[in-house]
């Protein structure tokens, strides 16, 4: 983790967050954490979580002050970021509302939105105005709170998917407070938002996974991952990510998942016919594709 060393950045009206709360102080609470307090924009934080030593080891790293209760940081947080597997979202909330301060402003770092918005919703009732959806575009195969990184976000993509009820100020608190850690902040659609991630977040991950799954329970997989390189390596990069995460994630975007994986399929048939039938033109007309859109794909 980058040191969280503090910053004259605040100005004479105190931070942007007096009290900052994160559920699930790992690689995407940490960091966002640890990001906030190098820019001088969060007082306090709290860390709330299931691992007492995990709590622990944030609190060492510096990313929060104390470990408290769920209940607790909706009482006295400003704004709670939930970096919590989806699954595990209603949950957390229905445990909040009760304790909910006059002033406090909810968000989440989830994968998937249209779920997450209906799981809030149940959870919070007429308060769901309270919620800010929001999913920031970064991440690693790191996980726990020695993964934090305060330049995780750093030129990074926060997409916002904001409720009707969500007042202007809630949504600008968050997101100046995904800015003040250096990421770029779009508003989408949450139904739309979880097409376009099917398709360039989950499916990847998935794909990663499986074949990473095929490989290791090979009867001869300690030969294959002996002589395995540098592509094998870099394809399966993310099959590392947390289990628990990504199973929420590709249950949560059921539809959207199952959608890309029929269209992936047709692909595939189509190169394993070319590959059967000896069709070197039709199997060099989708490498070429492919190749191409690569090649010429804006990020690196």
């Amino acid at each position: 983790m980058n040191d969280a060393l503090p910053s004259t950045n605040q100005g004479a009206a105190g931070p942007l967050i007096p009290v900052l709360a994160v559920v699930g102080v790992g690689l995407i609470g940490g960091s966002f954490a640890a990001a906030l307090r190098r820019a001088g924009q969060v007082g306090r934080v709290l860390g709330v979580g299931r691992n007492a030593s995990s709590l622990a080891r944030a609190i060492e790293l510096g990313l929060i002050d104390e470990a408290v209760s769920a209940e607790d940081s909706a009482a006295r947080a400003d704004l709670v970021l939930l970096s919590t597997p989806v699954g595990g979202l209603k949950n957390v909330l229905a445990r909040m509302l009760p304790h909910l301060g006059a002033g406090t402003v909810l968000t989440d770092a989830g994968s998937t939105k249209a779920e997450v918005v209906e799981a809030a919703r149940d959870a919070l009732g007429e308060h769901i105005g309270r919620f800010v959806p929001g999913h920031p575009i970064a991440g690693a195969e790191r996980t726990g709170p020695d993964a934090a990184d305060a330049d995780l976000y750093g030129q990074r993509t926060v997409i916002l998917t904001p409720l009707a009820e969500n007042t202007a100020a809630s949504i600008d608190l968050v997101r100046r407070a995904w800015q003040a850690c250096g990421a770029s902040v779009i508003d989408m659609d949450a139904d739309a938002h979880d097409r376009v991630l099917a398709s360039v977040s989950h499916l990847p991950h998935l794909l990663s996974s499986v074949y990473m799954e095929q490989v290791a329970t090979a009867a001869d997989a300690p030969t294959r991952l002996a002589l395995a390189g540098s592509g094998f390596r870099d394809f399966t990069r993310i099959a590392a990510g947390s289990p628990e995460m990504w199973r929420d994630i590709f249950l949560s975007n059921r539809d959207a998942m199952l959608a890309e994986l029929a269209d992936v399929r047709a692909v595939l048939d189509r190169a394993e016919r070319a590959i059967a039938d000896g069709d070197d033109a039709a199997l060099l007309a989708l490498l070429d594709t492919a190749a191409q859109a690569r090649r010429h794909w804006r990020k690196e």
